[in-house]
């Protein structure tokens, strides 16, 4: 079991004030991967607090620059014996666009502000709220007993925000510097604010352009109406074969296999938007048959995410030349999506659309460690065992993740320990970490890190490979 006293210590840096004041100076670093000017930031960053929060662990730190990446990769490596089990964990330095002067009340994205549970500031969710826990963590563990009782490796990226950019590269060039038994990390959000949760993967992404580009000029609706093809209304029937004005998929090639009854068992009893401010799941919407969370963690969606043609708040009397729509296709780890584009290009032309042009902009991969898997099951008992009541268990969150860097790169299994919610509105104005998920989360990742070099009497480390 884990020592109670450090339970308390983890949870005592919480509740005096000490966690809020080093995120607060993390907060301050505007580290934003999509403009230029964050490249200054994410350097001092890296320099100026996760390099000396690693070498306080004992780590040896290299930076490693990288021409295909948003900016460094920071690697600090802590090796106690070869025959201790070694463990990577996993954050990323960049934040999305601050949004300054959106933020409610007065709020500004680079102060962290405490209203209530609430502690606003960008990053303070995603992911820098979430890596201090884990640093914080192995501080404190560290401080208890002298030693981890593991091998530690944790590697920080400057470009999650913008998709990784480079990562891939990066783990496959440095494998015998990356390699290690497990993977532990922290980003994305739980089921809800009160439920532990550990999830194995992350759904993918393709996104597509359609383009309806019929004429280079618009023309008369009253002389020209009823003789020329309307791109707007040819684009809106387009969607409509691809994807149903109820959410279904009509494209058999974007489909997922089925869900797999390990899946379904999982996700049994899993609420989705259990949360206070959170929309309520529309009835009727997406996949029949299939609960809430195995439309949002287990299945396909296909989702229009800009739609546009003439001028929607000054429209005038003429048919428009052209129209187009982002589309992405959200998906799970099975799912063979090589030739989404073909596929679509292809429904289109057969349902008589084949004006309408399609293009790949981008993917990212989707990926899982099995439910069976022996980490897995492990983590969750471990973790059951600090906080005294269920933990979720996701095959993988909704969103996204380089999950398949670690998984299909490297190797190896990937456990997420999440500590933000659903409703922390990351990548939007006012985002904020919850302080009663950060003191739970600061608990659970201590016990989690001090069941890997401790393991207590009846949960012995899985065999290592």
């Amino acid at each position: 079991m884990v020592p109670e006293q450090l339970v308390c210590k983890a949870e005592e840096f919480v509740d005096s004030g000490g966690f809020f004041t080093e995120l607060a100076s993390m907060v301050a670093y505007p580290t934003e991967s999509a403009r230029p000017e964050g490249r200054v930031a994410l350097d001092a960053y890296l320099d100026e607090v996760l390099a000396p929060a690693l070498a306080g662990l004992g780590c040896r730190v290299t930076r490693y620059e990288s021409p295909d990446a948003a900016g460094p990769f920071l690697l600090g490596s802590r090796i106690e014996s070869p025959e201790l089990p070694t463990v990577l964990c996993y954050g990323h330095a960049d934040v999305v666009e601050g949004q300054a002067g959106r933020w409610r009340e007065g709020r500004d994205p680079w102060t962290l502000t405490a209203e209530g549970d609430r502690w606003y500031g960008r990053g303070a969710a995603d992911n820098k709220g979430q890596h201090l826990v884990n640093l914080a963590a192995l501080r404190l563990l560290l401080a208890e007993r002298g030693a981890l009782g593991f091998n530690l490796k944790f590697l920080f990226e400057s470009g999650e925000e913008i998709g990784s950019p480079g990562l891939a590269e990066f783990a496959a060039a440095h494998r015998d510097e990356l390699r290690a038994d497990v993977l532990l990390a922290s980003d994305g959000p739980r089921v809800d604010a009160a439920t532990p949760t550990l999830f194995l993967g992350a759904r993918g992404g393709v996104q597509l352009l359609l383009d309806a580009d019929l004429r280079p000029d618009s023309y008369h609706s009253g002389n020209w109406g009823g003789v020329l093809r309307n791109p707007a209304t040819t684009l809106a029937g387009a969607i409509a074969t691809l994807v149903d004005g109820h959410g279904r998929i009509r494209v058999p090639a974007l489909l997922p296999p089925a869900v797999a009854d390990a899946v379904r068992e999982a996700l049994t009893g899993i609420a989705v938007a259990g949360g206070a401010g959170d929309p309520v799941p529309d009835e009727g919407w997406g996949e029949p048959g299939l609960s809430a969370a195995e439309r949002l963690y287990a299945w396909n969606t296909l989702e229009v995410l800009g739609l546009g043609a003439g001028d929607v708040d000054h429209p005038v009397n003429a048919i428009p030349g052209r129209a187009r729509a982002v589309l992405q296709l959200r998906y799970v780890a099975g799912t063979d999506v090589g030739g989404a584009a073909r596929a679509v290009a292809e429904h289109l032309a057969e349902h008589g659309y084949p004006m309408v042009d399609v293009r790949l902009l981008g993917s990212f991969a989707a990926s899982r460690t099995p439910l069976d898997d022996p980490w897995a099951r492990w983590a969750r008992t471990a973790l059951e065992r600090v906080a005294g009541r269920p933990v979720a268990v996701l095959p993988n969150i909704g969103g996204s993740l380089p999950n398949a860097v670690f998984t299909d790169v490297l190797g190896l299994p990937t456990l997420w320990l999440p500590h933000s919610y659903p409703g922390c509105l990351q990548h939007a104005p006012d985002e904020h970490l919850l302080a009663s998920v950060a003191r739970e989360g600061m608990a659970l990742a201590t016990g989690l890190f001090h069941a890997l070099g401790h393991p207590p009497a009846g949960l012995p480390l899985p065999a290592r490979a």
